[in-house]
């Protein structure tokens, strides 16, 4: 009889413990330590490769190594060797995040790409480089956004103005081929406060539970993480948010808060996040206390707050805040019956009728890439067509320097077709960044999901 026909019985099975010949010791992938060290983690990768076919930058540039290089490979060297230095291509990584959710076995990719670019810029770059320089102005677009909003047409004039872009190209490295951004002669936060606040905003919110038929004193309070985008660019996309959950019957407050991060990560500078958040999560984290959620009306933003500050920071609040941080569309999906107002919404000529929606890469890590889609394909009168799963390629600042520009034009050149391809002459979406990549690659005007749902919501 052979050995597969005769099993050996000389031991005793034993089916609810391992039968291993020795104590079982369950591995820790992601042990307790103050800095993150992720080496261990990286023996959750198994090289199936996936990460690397989702990565927009490996598809257009071949010398780009890719994410599992950059992740689990690169730790899997400090394990062997705590000298090892970060390859320098880690700074080609856009950090648009694809890779965390093409990953089979939920290897923490993009955690490992910031902390590994962070301990480059840190350690290996030259701080007296044009690159460090360059990418320490954009990542801290905040202060460069504040200075400008003091003087926003004379700004937005001058950033504008030909041999001022050349100039930036040539000494900075900053593309000349893109505009930049027009400054709000109005911020966000100015208009909030001539509005008069949370004391104007509670008044509007009781007023519309009463008119809805809720309690008057309902429970319904939100804290708005607005960003830097919306507040000293497009405030007319906070505007209409504040408008939207008001007509809901909920009270707004607008907290003390820096820019999420999101720039900073991508750029390596992890310490100028860290100082961004500690005030953020300071005042976001007692607000919530109180009974508030965060919501976020970028998409970037809320995926910072929601996933990004818990992977990298160790801040008292972190995950109070991770926990109850919203999109803001998504927000009132969950909490409102959108679906039957849309229904019997209308939209007049105030605004358009056909769009090209881009679902963010950021968004589809949060698992709502569909969700301006779904929700607007049931009003009368619009058409919202989806332009595929693609990256528009842009990146935050990624797209920003001259040497990554045609990288990213390329990466965005499959959402560029797709919109030309549809009926629609005027795009969509929630990020800012892909906003300002669609409008240059296309021409077409941009709008936020918020801005139709309030011309729809609210006569």
């Amino acid at each position: 009889m052979s050995d597969a026909e005769s099993p050996n019985t000389d031991y005793e099975f034993e089916p609810t413990s391992p039968n291993t010949g020795s104590e079982f010791e369950p591995v820790d992938i992601f042990p307790d330590s103050t800095d993150f060290d992720l080496r261990p983690g990286a023996d959750s990768c198994y090289k199936c490769s996936m990460c690397d076919t989702s990565c927009p930058v490996a598809e257009v540039d071949d010398d780009f190594p890719g994410p599992k290089f950059q992740g689990p490979e690169q730790w899997r060297l400090k394990r062997s060797d705590d000298e090892h230095e970060i390859d320098d291509s880690i700074m080609s990584c856009s950090n648009c995040m694809r890779c965390d959710d093409a990953c089979p076995s939920g290897v923490p990719l993009s955690q490992m790409h910031n902390t590994a670019r962070g301990e480059y810029v840190e350690k290996q770059m030259d701080k007296l480089s044009i690159e460090y320089i360059r990418n320490r102005i954009l990542a801290n677009y905040r202060t460069s956004a504040r200075i400008a909003s003091k003087m926003p047409r004379i700004a937005t004039a001058v950033m504008n103005f030909g041999p001022a872009r050349w100039v930036m190209e040539k000494t900075l490295g900053v593309t000349k081929e893109r505009e930049f951004p027009a400054f709000a002669t109005q911020t966000f936060r100015q208009w909030w406060a001539a509005r008069g606040g949370v004391t104007v905003s509670r008044e509007n919110a009781r007023e519309a539970r009463e008119r809805r038929g809720e309690p008057v004193d309902a429970d319904k309070k939100v804290a708005y993480f607005h960003g830097c985008y919306a507040n000293f660019n497009t405030p007319e996309v906070a505007k209409a948010l504040v408008r939207v959950y008001e007509h809901f019957g909920y009270e707004l407050v607008v907290p003390e808060q820096r820019c999420s991060g999101t720039p900073m990560f991508a750029n390596g500078m992890v310490g100028d996040a860290r100082r961004h958040a500690e005030v953020t999560l300071s005042s976001m984290s007692d607000l919530i206390e109180e009974g508030y959620d965060a919501i976020a009306s970028c998409t970037s933003c809320s995926m910072a707050l929601r996933q990004e500050y818990p992977e990298l920071f160790d801040i008292d609040g972190v995950d109070t805040v991770s926990r109850n941080t919203f999109e803001s569309v998504e927000y009132l999906r969950i909490h409102e019956n959108l679906r039957s107002e849309i229904q019997s919404a209308d939209v007049d000529d105030a605004i358009e009728k056909e769009f090209a929606y881009h679902a963010p890469c950021h968004a589809r890590n949060q698992g709502i890439s569909r969700q301006a889609v779904e929700l607007f394909g049931e009003l009368d009168d619009v058409t919202i067509e989806d332009v595929g799963d693609s990256c528009s390629g842009i990146s935050g600042t990624y797209g920003w320097k001259e040497e990554k520009y045609e990288t990213s034009m390329e990466i965005g050149e499959e959402m560029f077709e797709h919109m030309e391809a549809v009926d629609a002459t005027t795009g969509m979406t929630e990020c800012p960044t892909c906003s300002s990549q669609m409008e240059h690659g296309t021409g077409y005007d941009i709008r936020h999901p918020i801005e139709l749902l309030s011309v729809a919501l609210i006569q």
